[in-house]
């Protein structure tokens, strides 16, 4: 990722009560340029998802039964892109509320002439909730969320024991969780909460090798030069 898509894309953060809700993001509204404007404009009618608050029909929204994925936080869209060209068969329901990030994926979906991926502009707890009918996905992707890296702010991480639980009732028996993440506190949280699952497997002895479908992006790939780790995690429910 670029910085900016970093970004945006750890934007994306823990469960904070607001009026005795959990929200899963910060909004930290970037520029919208006219190309990312014209792209939800011209591209929502077809692959834009309105939220509603009943569950939703996936194999309608996407016009065909194959294995669902849910990505939340997506950042500027490159690697959720290249995912879904990697993987033709599956279909992905990417969230972000990020009007950049949601324009620029708009505009990578229309370059890349790609159809198994629908957007939504909208909170992911209230998706989660009140869309996604129980055992309706084959996979979740969480890449590079904010890690909060302050100890005091350690408490808005998105990946904490009660968001995780509201989510994995949504996967299918032998679904997979995937986390991603450059901050190594961080990613032994992510360890801890998803081994506190009884009915969840590790695929690893800790932490997962990047699975072939994720791309390296720009920024993962400039840590790396400079000495940073990225670590994966890779549970499957049993």
């Amino acid at each position: 990722m670029t910085d900016n898509e970093v970004n945006q894309s750890n934007n994306q953060t823990v469960p904070e009560q607001h009026k005795r809700s959990i929200r899963s993001f910060v909004l930290r509204q970037g520029h919208m340029t006219a190309a990312q404007q014209r792209a939800i404009d011209t591209m929502w009618p077809q692959f834009g998802i309105d939220y509603q608050a009943d569950p939703a029909d996936l194999n309608k929204m996407f016009g065909r039964d194959n294995p669902k994925v849910l990505e939340i936080g997506f950042g500027m869209g490159t690697a959720t892109v290249e995912i879904a060209k990697r993987l033709p068969e599956k279909d992905f329901l990417a969230i972000d509320v990020h009007g950049p990030g949601v324009g620029n994926i708009f505009k990578l979906i229309e370059e890349e002439q790609i159809t198994n991926i629908r957007v939504m502009r909208h909170d992911a707890v209230e998706v989660v909730e009140n869309m996604l009918s129980d055992g309706s996905l084959d996979g979740i992707h969480i890449f590079f969320p904010d890690p909060w890296h302050k100890k005091r702010h350690n408490k808005r991480r998105l990946v904490q024991i009660p968001f995780v639980a509201k989510l994995l009732p949504k996967l299918k028996t032998g679904g997979y969780i995937h986390l991603a993440t450059d901050w190594e506190e961080y990613a032994v949280q992510m360890l801890e909460v998803l081994s506190s699952f009884d009915y969840l497997s590790n695929t690893a002895a800790d932490y997962a090798p990047t699975p072939e479908y994720r791309p390296e992006t720009k920024f993962e790939a400039r840590g790396k030069r400079l000495g940073h780790g990225v670590w994966d995690l890779v549970f499957v429910k049993k």
